[in-house]
């Protein structure tokens, strides 16, 4: 075999190596890292192995790109070599055709090929690569010493931003991608969003308004208290002293029917010490409240110590895995559909849900349609009273003196003239 044989060998060779470094880094930066550790967990040596290096990704990256530097430039000087004596020693000629036809393949081989076929299954890449890679590692532990001492060097210069957590708007994006790569289905998809966003809810979004809160006074009659629970269909009634401003504490249902019902004893032996708080109190910090006071109602106070509303352990439980109907339910649609684009809706609603139901949005305070609908208006609305919002109308179908209780919601229709 002639020299240009033996050049035509190694060069060929270090085409193999240069394509196999630039899989590898593609493979590493692409690999799902959650995905690996589940395999390790499952007691997947392979993964393992890739799990370990890709802990140590800086120096699996310095050494990845030493070598494919260096297997780059020894192709690049045989080449130009084997050019120039395959042109009878013209090196003008053989130089140029050389850098032409090596950049050329190691585009085509050398980079773009290895890194799109190592995109296309990152993970069972690495875990075929990683021996290697690792042997490599330690050979070539010297200069990546070396470069990884100018690199810190360079940090100390440069100041970057170390605050590398994930945000809850990327867990929402992963989740989206994840549920449109057929991983989850859309309930899992929506019961991992409520849990994603179950820190932001507060005490506010959720309550039950004083309003529509049922509670006994504290001297009613026993008879009384078991028609409030028989009609009510609730487990627990707040109790209060002269005005709903002034609970003063919880009765259950058992309690009342086993011990105090049918007797002369008074609520005062069953009652409950109340669990209050604010209206900004986050739900998942009401929910280790009520879990430590061992209760199921919490009442929502003001700043004035009057009651607000009430929050219960159900509420905060819909919030993850959305409604909770039991037997005595009456079940409510929160949007009941009159016609093609017209929606009857309860203004006990929660706003964010009639934005995202009509793709609306809407810089507000308010929690629910009720208050939404009297902020558009300014004052308590009149039944048939009507406002236009970007594309919808909304006109007053119920209401009385204290509050807007069902509105119609039609969507407008856009002509062709007006879009022009």
């Amino acid at each position: 075999m002639g020299t240009e044989g033996i050049q035509l060998i190694v060069m060929i060779a270090m085409l193999i190596c240069s394509s196999y470094f630039s899989a590898t880094e593609t493979a590493f930066s692409s690999l799902n890292k959650t995905r690996i550790k589940t395999f390790a967990e499952k007691g997947n040596k392979k993964a393992e192995r890739v799990l370990a290096l890709s802990e140590n990704y800086d120096k699996l990256l310095s050494t990845i790109l030493i070598g494919n530097n260096i297997v780059n430039i020894v192709l690049s000087s045989i080449s130009t070599v084997f050019f120039i004596n395959l042109l009878k020693g013209d090196q003008s000629i053989g130089t140029v055709l050389s850098t032409v036809v090596s950049t050329v393949v190691v585009l085509i081989f050398g980079e773009i090929t290895p890194k799109s076929l190592a995109k296309e299954n990152p993970e069972k890449f690495a875990m075929v690569s990683a021996p290697i890679i690792k042997c490599l590692m330690v050979v070539l532990t010297p200069l990546s010493i070396l470069f990884g001492g100018i690199k810190w060097l360079l940090s100390k210069i440069i100041k970057s931003d170390n605050d590398r957590r994930m945000t809850q708007d990327e867990l929402l994006t992963l989740v989206d991608e994840v549920e449109q790569e057929g991983g989850i289905d859309s309930d899992e998809s929506e019961l991992l969003r409520s849990a994603i966003e179950f820190t932001d809810r507060e005490a506010s979004d959720i309550l039950t308004p004083r309003t529509a809160l049922e509670a006994v006074e504290e001297h009613l009659d026993n008879k009384e208290i078991s028609r409030v629970f028989r009609e009510s269909g609730y487990s627990r009634l707040p109790v209060y002293s002269g005005s709903i401003d002034s609970i003063i504490g919880v009765i259950h249902q058992k309690d009342f029917y086993s011990i105090v019902n049918g007797t002369e004893r008074g609520i005062e032996f069953i009652m409950n010490k109340p669990v209050y708080i604010p209206l900004s109190m986050k739900i998942s910090d009401i929910l280790k409240l009520l879990q430590k006071s061992k209760s199921h109602i919490a009442i929502v106070v003001d700043e004035y110590g009057g009651t607000m509303g009430i929050v219960t352990m159900e509420d905060i439980l819909e919030e993850l895995v959305g409604e909770i109907w039991d037997e005595h339910d009456e079940i409510v649609e929160d949007f009941i559909k009159v016609d093609e684009n017209t929606y009857k809706i309860l203004c006990t609603l929660d706003l964010d849900k009639l934005f995202k139901f009509f793709d609306i949005n809407d810089d507000t305070d308010s929690a629910t349609v009720s208050g939404w609908v009297l902020e558009k208006f300014g004052c308590f609305p009149k039944v048939e009273e009507s406002f236009e919002f970007e594309n919808i109308t909304v006109k007053v179908l119920s209401a009385d003196d204290q509050r807007v209780n069902e509105i119609l919601v039609t969507i407008r229709e856009e002509s062709s003239e007006e879009e022009e």
